[in-house]
């Protein structure tokens, strides 16, 4: 399958607006309690005057959203290659962010066993003024089909 009619694809926007339950809910299933993710009173005194949400919280965001992008493509043959956070400030309680997931890039590398396709998904989630605040980039393998084998 030529995956490069894919690349510009673009989803449905959906809204995510950030609370601070969802902050301390993160933090506490992926287990760091960091202060600054949880203490209001020690979060204050820090350089970011406030609460903010652990680096990797956007992953949290595009699952609970039950947002996707139909690429049309084998789920079966689709693994995760990487996940990428990059911000350009904070996510705090109070956002409201707008989200939209797109495929940045389609490319193709030669693998062991022959030719490997790759697709970017960027989520890009701006604030209501329209600033981006960050992009959530996942890099996706696309494996080849293996040849079917009969049974003898």
């Amino acid at each position: 399958m030529d995956l490069e009619n894919l690349n510009g694809l673009t989803g449905s926007e959906f809204i995510f607006e950030v609370e601070k339950r969802h902050i301390r809910q993160f933090a506490e299933a992926i287990g760091d309690l960091n202060p600054l993710y949880v203490d209001e009173e020690y979060a204050a005194k820090t350089s970011y005057g406030g609460i903010i949400a652990p680096p990797t919280f956007p992953i949290a965001i595009g699952q609970d959203s039950g947002e996707s992008l139909d690429l049309g493509l084998d789920q079966r043959r689709m693994l995760h290659g990487e996940q990428e956070f990059i911000y350009n400030r904070p996510i705090r309680p109070g956002d409201i962010l707008y989200c939209q997931m797109k495929v940045s890039d389609v490319y193709e590398r030669e693998g062991r066993k022959g030719p490997m396709q790759f697709l970017v998904l960027d989520t890009e989630m701006k604030d209501e003024s329209g600033e981006l605040v960050v992009i959530s980039r996942t890099n996706i393998i696309y494996r080849p089909l293996r040849g079917s084998h009969s049974p003898v």
